[in-house]
């Protein structure tokens, strides 16, 4: 039963940040279906049209809302033009966490695929002795939030922003799946009793997920152990990216205490 629609809200971002975690906790609700698999269509698939774009979006009722994520969205210049061309009520969901981490963690999933790639400290640095980062290796890039935050600002008000904190939704993930449901405009039906924490991941589960009774954990590649880093190029990158975390704070009116 039910239409195939183009989504009301998107995840556009950012990858390594918690998204996959926000989709699967809000697609318990049953105001809310999502497609399970990432798009990329206001990235890479944008010439095969809306058409084919609403084509791939599940049935929804009146009643309920379609959500769709793909992180890279954030990060990719035309993305916001081409979503408010789609729809200017659309509303963006951002999942942030610490940029310094979230390089870490991009990077240790690269290594898993790829075993032969340099060091984290050879590709971070242009010239590590003078302290010049290289902003255009992604994994740096994507955690300037504030630059890339710019660009949705020229289509979107912030009021049509969310942004979550990727390390509350491990140490509190009802309290920010309450403030995601509110910001979809639905009623707070995920709450603490949806959650137990797994020791060995390291992060919040669902007790349940809506097709089966049983435990529902996110995937092998999520909760990775994370590469060791010399802890002084941890300091160096922390003091690269400090006066964008202020610039992003301050723009979003949200102190995220990365500091």
């Amino acid at each position: 039963p039910g239409t195939k629609r183009l989504p009301q809200a998107i995840v556009v971002g950012v990858k390594k940040g918690g998204t996959r975690a926000v989709l699967e906790f809000i697609r318990v609700h049953p105001d809310v279906r999502a497609l399970g698999t990432e798009p990329h269509f206001f990235d890479r698939n944008y010439d095969r049209g809306l058409e084919w774009y609403r084509s791939l979006m599940p049935r929804t009722l009146d009643s309920q809302i379609t959500v769709e994520k793909t992180p890279s969205y954030f990060v990719t210049k035309e993305a916001p033009r081409r979503i408010f061309n789609m729809s200017r009520d659309t509303k963006l969901i951002v999942v942030v966490r610490n940029p310094v981490t979230r390089a870490i963690s991009d990077y240790t999933q690269t290594l898993s695929k790829k075993p032969d790639i340099p060091t984290f400290e050879g590709l971070t640095f242009r010239n590590r002795s003078l302290g010049l980062v290289d902003t255009s290796w992604n994994a740096i890039r994507i955690g300037m939030y504030a630059v890339h935050l710019e660009s949705w600002l020229q289509y979107f008000p912030l009021s049509q922003i969310h942004f979550v904190s990727g390390e509350k939704l491990i140490t509190d993930p009802a309290g920010e799946m309450g403030k995601v449901q509110d910001f979809l405009g639905i009623k707070r039906v995920i709450t603490d009793k949806h959650f137990y924490f797994n020791k060995t991941k390291g992060f919040p589960c669902l007790k349940k997920s809506e097709s089966s009774g049983l435990p529902r954990c996110l995937g092998k590649s999520k909760g990775r152990t994370h590469v060791q880093i010399d802890p002084e190029v941890i300091e160096q990158l922390r003091d690269f990216y400090r006066p964008y975390n202020v610039r992003f704070y301050e723009t979003v009116g949200q102190d995220f205490r990365w500091e």
